[in-house]
């Protein structure tokens, strides 16, 4: 075959089409590298969780965005001041009772992470689905409810040691600190 007898027009529009094949792609390729780095930034070490449990970075990537997905269709609203002062109080009481029932106050303390997740919009059902709807907006202390959660099935069992449930309660009070604070805009406007 000869090239010199294809048609110019018909050269010039294999090349556009390659050419534009060629810039899709690394658009697509720029976009994922944007797309994971955002997601390792946002989710922390729930990233490299979802990668551990689901295989690999692609499919673990889909499922962080299908969580936030989720979460935007919540109706997840901040504690109004009434709220937020009577569930410090609930903490502040069941924290002073954790030397004297040491058992009973962290499954209170799972109870009181539940209801403050519920007033403020989350589901709270099943326990997977909640740990994974809070890994969106609070990342860095998901891990620690897991953990903490953990703990309070393993008391019912019996098998959970003091320094068990000391480190449950830490880890309920991370998660307890960030879903009662004072959103940052409010915060700024007190201040000022």
């Amino acid at each position: 075959m000869n090239l010199s007898a294809l048609d110019p027009k018909l050269i010039a529009l294999v090349a556009v089409v390659i050419l534009i094949i060629v810039v899709l792609t690394w658009l697509y390729v720029r976009n994922r590298r944007h797309t994971t780095a955002d997601l390792r930034q946002k989710f922390g070490p729930e990233y490299e969780r979802a990668v551990l449990t689901h295989g690999s970075e692609r499919k673990a990537e889909a499922k962080l965005a299908d969580r936030e997905k989720r979460v935007e269709k919540l109706n997840i609203r901040d504690l109004d001041p009434a709220d937020r002062e009577r569930f410090v109080k609930r903490w502040e009481s069941l924290q002073s009772r954790f030397v004297d029932s040491p058992k009973g106050t962290v499954t209170e303390a799972d109870d009181l992470v539940s209801s403050v997740m519920k007033t403020r919009g989350y589901p709270v059902s099943d326990f997977d689905q909640r740990a994974a709807d809070i890994s969106v907006d609070h990342p860095q202390v998901v891990e620690n409810y897991r953990s903490a959660h953990e703990i309070a099935l393993r008391v019912g069992k019996d098998a959970a040691t003091t320094e068990d449930l000391r480190t449950a309660m830490i880890h309920y009070r991370s998660l307890f600190d960030e879903l009662v604070q004072v959103p940052t805009m409010v915060a700024a406007k007190e201040v000022a």
